[in-house]
């Protein structure tokens, strides 16, 4: 595929003239609004000024802005500089985005994770454009003997309107670097914004739809080796390895043994998957062997013990239970889950005597410099990480194991090496999302109030797998929230939205169930609760009442709840969530609809309070890309084990969501002046939720356990 812009026209008619008939219109889309991103050669020879930690500007007009978080989807490599743009009032096509390194004493909290990059950044990255932007009034004032007040900016220029005159941003660059950098300067009003809002498409769009190296995997050094590992089941020791065959292999340089697993280390990535292959490896007991029957065994009893760690506990449970007119009562599962990021994992690693350096995707890259360090006995500081773009994450690049193996590797090869996952490796090496059963039970008077709530999350390596002071606490008289975990030889780890993945399925499906014993809508139910929480909270409050009332108000508006009707003048099905995490809240309504005695999704309506949205595409995305994920997971997703042998090693064996399966996502946005509150995970916990009811209300069964799919009265219509 060719991409045409005006530069190359002539081009464009030289292709137009070879076809045969029919129309050719030509386009660039790969565009990105910001300036094409510019090589280390480019950018060295334009000698920009420095004026702080994120950004310099040069002579000609580029200013280059760094963007220090790892990026792994979320957009942030776009959102960090539209900020700093934003509060420099500088010229988005003039802006050259680069992704910094690790560097703890110039940036903070340089970590992809729990939604909370731009909460942590928000204030600093504005006040970095801020002071870079009155520096350059100040030069430019001095130059034209002015006072500072009387000037302004506007896309990359000061402004002097008495005298029309204007100086660009690079004319003004050397002489504002010296300024002495001033101690306060004044944020914009929200009002005056221009970029922050907008749609802007993604830095990265150019390098991405051509190929362009920009991920871990295309990352290249001359001379390295090439690694992969194989790695025990859980519960398992290497007991011994016949190698022969491998190190007889072409491109075969070695293999080496360490920490339980055995490296097959050459030339190019397919000669050392072929080697992997060949070796011959004894494996023997070292833990015990689980199942994923001894799982569902185990949580039961956790369900019933004696032994839970009480999380909280408002009122008198007991008596509101003895007192109910109804109990309703209800138990919900959700299995171990991979992470199956697109990308598997890899890194490069060149341990030298000097120090060490390591180039690839982490989601927490001051870790990985840290676990290095440990490992060979070393200061951090002899450690360098350099940031690549992420094919996916989701909590699975938050841990540093990989990073160490490679670093192993290259410490053991005396070489630089570079280590690659197959999708079999990430699929069975771990770390999953935690599996969890919870049992509710809810307490209803004579006129359908709840008055008693109680909540048991058992669970396998989550510990705490409650969110004990989410809503419904402090909405309810009488409630009880408490907790038990099983320790497991099974690896797990965060997984994108941790733990109210799957406890806000549970929860929100729970409510529905309640409201219907009730004998009330599901959204007005949930409203009474919120009203009853704002007027006479019980223990401590810890949500905003009024931001989640409007984002289900939001929903209910643009969802047309409970009076929309279908094609055959019947209502549709519809289902609610609503929930808070990260910071965030959002209601989502899902819609199902019958064809052929099967529940299919239709749409799903997504109501999102995140404060004020940096930029309206990517958060749209982000938004999107939530509800897909969480529906996928929840309709099909699932690790399975036998004997500490996971079941499902590709994706042949582990179900995603399909393009057909894919249901019309609708966006809002409540609009406010609340800085940013995180937008990469609030958005998955509802989705299970919100299709589950629906599909409820289209069939009439509950769904309790997920995948769906797997849940034996609808393997028939679900499958």
């Amino acid at each position: 595929m060719q991409t045409l812009d005006n530069t190359n026209r002539r081009d464009f008619l030289k292709i137009a003239a070879l076809t045969s008939g029919g129309l050719i219109l030509g386009f660039n889309w790969t565009k990105t609004q910001a300036a094409t991103a510019l090589s280390e050669t480019d950018i060295a020879a334009l000698s920009g000024a420095e004026f702080n930690s994120y950004l310099s500007i040069n002579p000609q007009g580029v200013i280059t802005i760094l963007s220090p978080n790892p990026e792994v989807g979320q957009g942030i490599k776009t959102a960090f500089p539209i900020v700093v743009a934003e509060e420099l009032d500088a010229d988005w096509t003039k802006i050259v985005v680069e992704q910094a390194p690790l560097d703890t004493k110039k940036f903070e909290r340089q970590v992809a994770g729990g939604s909370g990059s731009i909460p942590h950044s928000w204030k600093r990255l504005r006040t970095a454009g801020a002071t870079a932007r009155q520096m350059l009034l100040e030069a430019a004032a001095k130059r034209w003997n002015v006072p500072v007040s009387d000037c302004t900016t506007d896309k990359g220029f000061v402004l002097h309107s008495a005298s029309s005159r204007k100086l660009s941003y690079g004319e003004l660059a050397t002489d504002a670097s010296q300024q002495t950098v001033p101690a306060n300067v004044k944020l914009k009003e929200i009002k005056d914004f221009k970029l922050i809002g907008t749609s802007i498409r993604n830095v990265d769009n150019p390098k991405i739809t051509m190929g362009k190296p920009l991920f871990g995997l295309d990352f290249y050094r001359e001379g390295m080796l090439f690694a992969m590992l194989q790695r025990p089941a859980f519960g398992y020791k290497l007991k011994s390895v016949d190698s022969a065959a491998a190190k007889a292999m072409s491109g075969i340089v070695d293999v080496v043994t360490f920490d339980n697993n055995v490296a097959v280390v050459g030339k190019s990535t397919w000669q050392v998957k072929k080697a992997k292959d060949a070796l011959k490896i004894e494996w023997e007991k070292s833990d015990t062997l689980e199942s994923s029957a001894d799982h569902d065994r185990i949580l039961k009893e956790l369900l019933d013990s004696t032994n839970a760690t009480v999380r909280r506990k408002d009122g008198d449970v007991e008596a509101a239970f003895k007192s109910a007119a109804k109990v309703v009562k209800s138990e919900y599962q959700c299995p171990f889950l991979s992470h199956t990021p697109m990308e598997p994992m890899n890194f490069f690693a060149h341990v030298r005597p000097d120090g060490v350096e390591l180039v690839g995707p982490t989601q927490t890259p001051e870790l990985a410099r840290n676990e290095t360090a440990k490992l060979l006995g070393i200061s951090p500081d002899k450690v360098t990480v350099q940031l690549t773009r992420m094919g996916g994450g989701f909590g699975r690049r938050l841990k540093a194991d990989y990073v160490v193996e490679a670093v192993q590797v290259s410490k053991m090869m005396k070489a630089p090496v570079k280590l690659i996952w197959t999708r079999e490796d990430d699929m069975t090496g771990g770390s999953y999302r935690p599996a969890v059963r919870y049992r509710f039970e809810a307490a209803l008077d004579a006129q359908g109030n709840m008055i008693g709530y109680k909540l048991r999350g058992a669970s396998i390596n989550a510990g705490n797998a409650t969110r004990e002071d989410n809503f419904p606490a402090a909405a309810v008289d009488n409630l009880l929230i408490d907790s038990a975990d099983h320790k497991s030889p099974v690896t797990t780890g965060p997984w994108r939205a941790p733990i109210t993945n799957f406890l806000a399925f549970a929860e929100q499906s729970f409510l529905d169930e309640v409201a219907q014993a009730a004998g009330k809508d599901p959204v007005l139910f949930r409203l009474e609760l919120l009203d009853k929480a704002k007027q006479k909270p019980v223990g401590e409050l810890k949500y905003d009442i009024d931001r989640m009332k409007g984002v289900i108000n939001l929903a209910v508006e643009k969802s047309g709840w409970g009076k929309k009707k279908g094609a055959d003048g019947k209502p549709v099905a519809q289902g609610f969530s609503v929930y808070f995490s990260h910071r965030s809240y959002v209601a989502q309504v899902g819609e199902a609809v019958m064809q052929k005695g099967k529940p299919v999704l239709q749409k799903v309506y997504s109501a999102a309070d995140c404060g004020v949205i940096i930029n309206q595409s990517g958060s749209q995305q982000q938004v999107r890309g939530c509800v897909v994920d969480g529906i996928g997971h929840a309709m099909y997703g699932h690790i399975t084990f036998k004997d500490g042998v996971t079941q499902q090693k590709n994706f042949n064996e582990y179900r995603l969501i399909r393009l057909n399966e894919i249901p019309e996502v609708e966006v809002h946005f409540v609009q406010n002046e609340i800085d940013p509150t995180g937008l990469g995970e609030p958005s998955l916990p509802p989705a299970g939720a919100a299709i589950a009811n629906a599909i409820f209300k289209a069939t009439g069964k509950r769904l309790r356990s997920q995948p769906f799919v797997e849940q034996e009265e609808f393997k028939d219509i679900l499958s």
